[in-house]
């Protein structure tokens, strides 16, 4: 099998910052991070219990956000076995405690957000707190040292667990992936500094009063190198000076070697010019097709998510079995792409064509287990169904790409999704962008909009008084209030 060759974009602007993992040349994960909605996932906050619903086993707590945070009784803390790169996400072997048994109402509590809020629903918390570090995780409620599952070599998983618990105190850390054939050197410089920014949150909470933020995560930028970046990383192409020196900076602390990789790249069409923005496109859209003529059907419902695959317009060459087998593995790896690239969480079932030799549901399922183990979330997969389905459950801690993205459409009465305005607004500066140099002076740039998409543009954040000022040009908006939503127009004259 071919090297993977694995490349990082990030587009940075003053509205927002956009990474992109690329696996040889196609967009594998997409991030957003827009300056007023900032993700709160790894926030830690000195909380304080509002109710606690023994019916439900689970409380809420106040912690400054708009709506309260859910607490769920297997997320409180008690110490039990971690894996992974963080805390588990369920426990099935602690016993049962009901919920009211554990906390108070008014209880002040330290809590960790594990997932964003999402529609109606507040933030998840827990008080299983966990600190990522570049090769290692500090869970200091913890008494087990862990090795992350990606690390698959025995010997080395036995390396590194002898490593860890000969930290003093000798539990509370992971190895993550990234800890592979690290020395001890740098683990040492991991625990250090995990060890003292826990200090600090606990110093914190003692002088602090609940609703209070104790700790906020790394922004979008760190992040992306903290998680993203190892030594087989070919390239990190950024598009701005100042992103440029940061990138540098960490890197110099974190990962030397790949230093001499970063690029700044000239233009600010990054994300265009490595076909991402169509990626993003095609990843808004139902159907997906395949380069066979096959092609997938995704739709995200309230429940779940149903992946379909289709045979199209590719027949094939021999029988009918070879031809679906050849169909369902080239879907295989589009439809993992597609997971994480639109970061599908929740339960995912997938309808592959029927296969009748059970050797080739076999060899379909391995493949798609080997392809899975390309995604960085929690998973698990069951065994193919007597009728095709493979079910999929995925850790979902952030808004989907189309969530994130899109909103309900106000032409269709929310059956379907439009791009919201602020997103349209960003757009049109990418193509009016693309005019600098091409205009005369005394020319001006027309913008048809939705009086929406105006305001966006006209809004706070100056969109439009950063593009006349790079441009050194006029531009004018014309509200429309008959167009549809999302469409605009864009003239120079």
């Amino acid at each position: 099998m071919p090297e993977t060759v694995r490349e990082i974009l990030i587009d940075c602007n003053p509205y927002q910052t956009r990474v992109a993992f690329l696996e040889n040349g196609r967009a594998a994960e997409l991030y957003f991070e827009r300056p007023r909605k900032q993700g709160s996932v790894g926030d830690i906050y000195l909380g304080q219990v509002s109710r606690v619903l023994p019916g439900m086993q689970a409380a809420f707590v106040d912690i400054g956000l708009e709506k309260d945070a859910f607490l769920y009784v297997a997320d409180v803390r008690e110490e039990w076995e971690l894996d992974d790169d963080g805390p588990p996400e369920e426990e099935s072997a602690r016993p049962a405690v009901s919920i009211d048994a554990l906390l108070k109402e008014g209880q002040h509590i330290i809590v960790q957000v594990v997932k964003e809020s999402m529609g109606a629903k507040g933030a998840r918390v827990s008080t299983n707190i966990s600190l990522p570090g570049r090769l290692l995780v500090y869970t200091p409620f913890s008494s087990k040292a862990g090795i992350s599952r990606r690390i698959e070599d025995e010997p080395e998983r036995e390396r590194l667990r002898a490593a860890l618990e000969a930290f003093p105190g000798g539990r509370g850390f992971i190895a993550r992936t990234a800890a592979q054939g690290r020395g001890t050197e740098e683990f040492e410089t991991d625990r250090i500094y995990l060890s003292a920014l826990w200090e600090s949150i606990l110093a914190r909470s003692r002088s602090s009063r609940p609703p209070a933020l104790l700790h906020g995560e790394q922004d979008l930028l760190l992040r992306s190198l903290r998680d993203l970046v190892s030594e087989d990383v070919a390239a990190v192409r950024v598009n701005d000076h100042e992103a440029f020196g940061r990138i540098v900076d960490f890197l110099h602390v974190t990962e030397p070697s790949v230093v001499p990789r970063v690029r700044l790249h000239p233009k600010d069409a990054l994300f265009e010019e490595f076909g991402v923005e169509a990626e993003i496109e095609k990843a808004l859209k139902t159907k997906v097709w395949l380069k066979s003529g096959g092609y997938l059907v995704i739709n995200p419902t309230e429940a779940l998510v149903s992946i379909d695959v289709n045979t199209g317009k590719f027949v094939g060459k021999d029988s009918l079995e070879d031809t679906v087998l050849a169909v369902n593995l080239e879907a295989v790896r589009e439809i993992v792409r597609q997971i994480r690239l639109r970061d599908l969480g929740g339960i995912l079932v997938v309808d592959f064509i029927d296969l009748e030799d059970e050797d080739h549901r076999r060899t379909l399922f391995e493949a798609f287990e080997t392809e899975m183990k390309k995604d960085r979330a929690k998973s698990k997969i069951l065994q193919i169904s007597e009728f095709g389905l493979v079910q999929i459950t995925r850790k979902r801690s952030r808004p989907s790409l189309e969530r994130a993205l899109t909103r309900s459409c106000p032409c269709c009465g929310g059956n379907g999704r439009v791009k919201n305005d602020f997103t349209v607004a960003l757009e049109i500066r990418r193509e009016i962008l693309k005019l600098s140099g091409s205009l005369t002076p005394g020319e001006t740039v027309l913008v048809r909009s939705t009086p929406e998409v105006a305001k966006a543009l006209r809004g706070e954040l100056g969109i439009l008084d950063g593009l006349e000022r790079d441009l050194e040009a006029s531009i004018e908006i014309r509200e429309e209030e008959t167009l549809p939503a999302a469409h605009y127009e864009i003239a120079v004259v």
